[in-house]
């Protein structure tokens, strides 16, 4: 029996569906759901990045847009930075 047929037979035994899970997963290892199992345009995002896309999502239209001039900012600064420093 191979490890993915041992955590199918323990998941059934605790009557678990197999994105309950995927939830104790994401949660021990701290990274999204997308991330475990690669899918999707997210799935390089950790948790935390991706919970921040969806907090910045649910701004007001012209709070997001200030918010976004500062990042583009200081994404502005880092490149600058970077070509600098080579």
């Amino acid at each position: 029996m191979d490890i993915g047929q041992r955590i199918t037979e323990l998941r059934k035994k605790k009557n678990w569906l197999q994105t309950d899970l995927a939830k104790k997963i994401v949660d021990a290892f701290g990274v999204s759901l997308y991330y475990l199992v690669g899918e999707g345009q997210n799935a390089s995002f950790d948790k935390k990045t991706v919970q921040r896309l969806h907090d910045i999502e649910g701004m007001k239209e012209d709070f997001k847009e200030k918010f976004f001039f500062v990042i583009d900012t200081m994404i502005r600064d880092y490149k600058s930075g970077q070509a600098y420093a080579q």
